[in-house]
């Protein structure tokens, strides 16, 4: 099984932000697919709601990372993201960490229609 960061393919945001990493994120040992992709509801066993409400890691293992931990797990891997994952642990900073994550993730569709960011489906059309 392959390591896998998963995104909200619907928010325009994540569909430009999560492809631009590809390179990056592959050289980690990460391939990069949306949230949306039919195969992965019979591998995360979760509902279709609870899968897009976080920036999702599918790791080789089976094991599912999300939200800020997510970002954690992979700025531990990749060596110039080392001092934000440094920053984003210390007692105090993790919970500002998380309050941002959280904060964003809930209105991503509200910045991606404010930067008039479509996503991925209303890009093709």
């Amino acid at each position: 099984m392959t390591n896998y960061v998963l995104y909200d393919g619907d928010c325009g945001f994540c569909s430009r932000w999560v492809p631009s990493w590809a390179k990056t994120l592959k050289r980690a040992g990460f391939e990069i697919a949306p949230l949306q992709s039919p195969w992965l509801a019979n591998v995360a066993h979760l509902n279709p709601a609870e899968l897009t409400d976080d920036f999702t890691l599918l790791l080789d293992d089976g094991r599912l990372l999300r939200g800020a931990d997510a970002y954690r797990y992979l700025m531990r891997r990749i060596w110039w993201t080392l001092p934000l994952y440094a920053l984003s642990v210390i007692p105090g900073l993790r919970g500002i960490f998380d309050w941002g994550y959280r904060t964003f993730a809930r209105n991503r569709y509200c910045v991606s229609r404010a930067f008039r960011l479509a996503a991925h489906e209303e890009r093709r059309k």
